[in-house]
């Protein structure tokens, strides 16, 4: 018989510590709900649709973008892996859920209402947004708390080129993000496992940085719902959560915005989230990662790279910050 230690389990299998502890408040909605006995993914279940996931390219509406020099070097992850094995807790906390229950999001009509700080305030419709800078194809590493990551080639512009364009106010500090919600397609949102709409939020110099991308599309095809279609939030340098799906607001603020995670558990979730080797989650190290479709359960873990590899471009960002205080 095969004895599982902590350390042969997966951090993907570990429940999240704001789920467990809410766990009474979720067995109630559940029962309120008639879904009792019903969680997982089966016919009859709470998830139980009619599945439509996209597995290989070439299924999507092209979107072609211009090589980029801030482009990593690093192998891609396999189009299948990337588009099958996602957090968006909206469609449920399996990662594979995402991908089998996503296909309801409706991404048309979509807008963007920019509000806040800033000079114009006003709801950008996606098709404004998609012809507001010339697309680039940017492969970036991604890095996950849990402890996977994966390499991705996504298409879109950098964060600046809008911001630029909606002139922020001089007490513009920070810049929140909000993801949509649609009960009736996000059937996650009955589900306890975190305030929605689901936030994000970033320094104003980490959102101008040119690292920093508005993510339209990966490999070469417009975003896959469960990937956060039809727009979202691609910050390299820091853990995945950061990098918030399928938003529908941005708003400028003079101070630091509340973001999902951090709300539910600060002691495992700061604000920076910033890939750190030497900051561990309570509940596992983060000083080494498996890659997604390439390092197998059997092969040694690689190394995490501070700021995920990407410390020449982003560490003055950080100066004399005590990053296991701002973690």
């Amino acid at each position: 018989m095969l004895i599982r230690t902590p350390s042969d389990i997966l951090p993907s299998e570990i429940t999240p510590q704001a789920l467990y502890l809410r766990r009474r408040e979720f067995l109630r909605q559940a029962a309120a709900l008639g879904l009792a006995g019903t969680m997982l993914p089966a016919s009859g279940s709470v998830f139980a649709q009619t599945a439509a996931p996209v597995t290989e390219p070439g299924k999507l509406a092209k979107l072609p973008g211009k090589p980029s020099p801030l482009s990593t070097t690093d192998k891609a992850t396999p189009y299948k892996d990337v588009v099958t094995y996602n957090n968006y807790y909206e469609f449920g906390t399996d990662k594979a859920q995402p991908a089998q229950y996503a296909h309801k999001l409706k991404t048309r009509p979509w807008s963007v209402m920019v509000d806040g700080e800033v000079k114009n305030k006003k709801p950008i419709d996606i098709e404004d947004l998609l012809k507001l800078a010339p697309m680039e194809e940017r492969i970036y590493r991604m890095r996950c708390v849990e402890g996977w990551s994966m390499v991705i080639p996504w298409v879109g512009y950098s964060m600046s080129e809008l911001i630029k364009r909606v002139e922020p106010t001089a007490k513009a500090k920070y810049v929140a993000f909000a993801t949509a919600t649609q009960p009736e397609t996000m059937i996650g949102l009955r589900l306890p496992v975190l305030e929605w709409p689901y936030v994000e939020g970033l320094r104003m110099d980490e959102a101008m940085h040119p690292l920093t991308l508005l993510g339209f599309g990966l490999y070469g095809e417009v975003l896959p719902n469960q990937n956060g279609a039809p727009v979202r939030l691609v910050v390299p340098w820091k853990y995945g959560f950061k990098s918030i799906k399928s938003i529908v607001r941005i708003t400028f603020m003079e101070s630091m915005p509340k973001t999902s995670w951090n709300v539910a558990a600060s002691h495992e979730y700061g604000f920076y989230s910033n890939v750190n080797p030497a900051v561990d989650h309570p509940r596992w190290s983060q000083a080494s990662e498996r890659r997604i479709g390439e390092d197998g359960f059997f092969q040694p873990k690689r190394k995490t790279l501070l700021f995920n590899g990407y410390a020449d471009q982003v560490a003055g960002l950080y100066s004399g910050m005590d990053l296991k205080k701002f973690f």
